[in-house]
This record gives C-alpha cells, structure tokens and sequence, in this order.
C-alpha cells in the first residue's frame, strides 16, 4: 500500500541507486532516544493503547542506525520507462502471474466478483509488490517506524504510522513478531502500511484476523477492497500503449498538465487529434475521460489512460509503477 501514505513499498523502484551513496549521520546520544520513547509511550497510552501492548513494543527497543541510513540516501538516477518495465514486469514474473491465475481461479473469482475488480489487476499488484508473496521485508516494522520517527525529519508521518502498528497490535489483528516489513514500514504480501492496513485490510477467510502476510484470501481481498474503495470500476481496464503523431507532440506543452502527463479528455477527442492503437487502428470510441501518460517525456512512449490507472495510482503514485501494473496485468491475462 510512502505513497506515500498509500498501501505500499517495494513496488516504488521508479529510482535505483547507481553510484555510491554518503553514510547518514549516526543517530543522537542514547539519553535522546530515552526521552523521546518516554514521550511517545504516554502519547501512545493517550491514544487509547494498552500497557501489555506498550510493554511488549517498547520495552527495550532501541533505534537502528542501519534504518536511518537507508532513508536517508537518495536517489541518483532514474529509470526509463524500457528500462523499468525490463526491470520490474519479468518473463518469470508473468508466467508465475499465469500460475497462480490458474492454481487460485476459484477464489480469485470469488473475490472478484465481490469487489468489482477483474482478478488480473489483484496478481499484478501482488506480483509487484512482493513477487506473489516471495519478499515482503524481514525488519520488524514496530522498531522501524520507531527509529524513523525519532529522526524527526518526518516524524509526524511515521509516528501516525507508529501509532497504527501498535493499534494493530492492540486490536489482536496480527502479534508483534509476525509484524514484519520493509525498512520503512511496509507490510505482508500487498506491501501495507499501518494506516492503510486498518483503513483497507479485510478478514477474508472469517478467521478473526487481517492476515496479509500468510493468508491468500485475506491478501487478494484486502488488495481489492483497497481498489474498490478508491473508486475501481469493474468493467474498465487501465488503459493501453498509444500511437501519438509527431504534431501533438509538438504541441505537447499546451496539451499536458506536466512534462509526463496530459490534461484529461474523453477519448474519442483524442482520436480525433490522430492517437491510434499501436497496430494503427482507431481508438475505442467509449467516451472516457482519459489521460495521456508520457513517463519518459513528450518524445518517449505514451499510454491513454482511464480512471481505473487513477486509482492505481493511488495505490503508489508513481506513473513508472501504476503503467507496470498495467503492463503486467495485461500480460498475464494475454495467451501465448
């Protein structure tokens, strides 16, 4: 589901880092940390979080410095679209999407009839976020989203973070020492944090908890509802790879909203300017409002995208990311 905030982590990988990368400062005297978890367990206790659950979290905690560091660095270069797509939307990684299609149709079916959301769309961002489960992250969040929020550089969104891990916790919804994710928070097989977890994380199997980290229809069911919930509408795609003349994009500027997206119209006006299909064909006349997507700029590749590419974004609002779902799902569900 740091969009964020939205639903998650490891499906952002739009930058890698490329070159070396300076070591973050080491983290303040430990007397430092002592006052501020002091100050955090009573603002917790105030929240209403009980003192077995602030034991069990806190007691002992202390910050980790391998934590800080990660965040701290930054990005040096970015990804092309190719060069991302190559990347993140792999020859293994459709075919295990066509896997698990056919290995949990049933309830995949079930899910999504419930939902509205066609079950391409759940395996795609699965596949995403954590390659259908394989890597969901093994640092514990509850000490994570500590030492983040005792950095204070972002404090006010990791402590709400915080504050909903030891919610979850509190609740029975999952033990700390199952709570495992990325560096940064992130959570279970759809990538989660906290926040999005309480707002959007389902019971699917009826067993009395919202197990996204073992429990595939928990998963698939809380990776729909998050959909639906944004406004997923069942009988859309997401849109689909264009061709666009060179005397649009010439006129790029006046067209678009930013360097990698244009203004909003329904679609048979783009037809109209000259967009086709990628095998030259007509657009599709069904008027939805629609968006061109340019990730590498006026003079790369372009996508006509529908509401429904909206609402991935939502998920992680990254154009690079929100067009590999895309690609991926069209990928699994097309027979080779």
């Amino acid at each position: 589901m740091m969009r964020r905030p939205v639903a998650g982590w490891l499906g952002l990988m739009a930058s890698v880092l490329l070159a070396g990368l300076l070591a973050a400062p080491a983290l303040s005297a430990p007397a430092d940390w002592a006052d501020w978890l002091a100050g955090f367990r009573a603002k917790a206790k105030a929240e209403g979080i009980g003192e077995t659950t602030l034991h069990a979290a806190l007691d002992g905690l202390e910050p980790i410095q391998s934590i800080l560091e990660r965040d701290r660095k930054q990005p040096e270069f970015t990804l092309t679209f190719p060069q991302y797509i190559d990347r993140v939307v792999t020859d293994a990684k459709v075919q295990q999407g066509r896997a698990m299609a056919r290995d949990h149709a049933d309830l995949l079916a079930r899910i999504s009839r419930k939902y509205g959301v066609q079950s391409r769309f759940i395996l795609a961002i699965w596949g995403i976020e954590s390659f259908y489960g394989r890597h969901t992250g093994k640092e514990a969040v509850v000490a994570a989203l500590a030492t983040l929020s005792y950095d204070r550089r972002r404090s006010s969104f990791f402590q709400s973070q915080l504050l909903a891990a030891l919610r979850m916790a509190d609740k029975g919804y999952i033990d700390l020492a199952t709570m495992k994710g990325s560096w940064a928070g992130a959570m279970g097989q759809p990538q989660f944090i906290p926040t999005s977890y309480l707002a959007y994380a389902v019971d699917e199997d009826g067993d009395g908890r919202r197990d996204i980290w073992n429990s595939l229809p928990d998963i698939f069911g809380s990776i729909a509802n998050y959909l639906a919930r944004h406004g997923w509408t069942a009988d859309q795609t997401w849109g689909r790879p264009v061709q666009v003349p060179a005397s649009l994009r010439g006129r790029w500027a006046t067209l678009s909203e930013d360097a990698n997206k244009s203004k909003p119209m329904p679609l048979p006006r783009w037809g109209e300017l000259g967009v086709r299909m990628p095998a030259g064909g007509a657009l599709p006349t069904r008027p939805l409002p629609t968006v061109l997507v340019a990730p590498d700029g006026k003079d790369g590749p372009m996508f006509a995208t529908y509401p429904n590419y909206r609402r991935i974004l939502n998920y992680n609002p990254s154009h690079l990311y929100a067009l590999a779902v895309g690609v991926l799902s069209d990928r699994i569900e097309s027979v080779q």
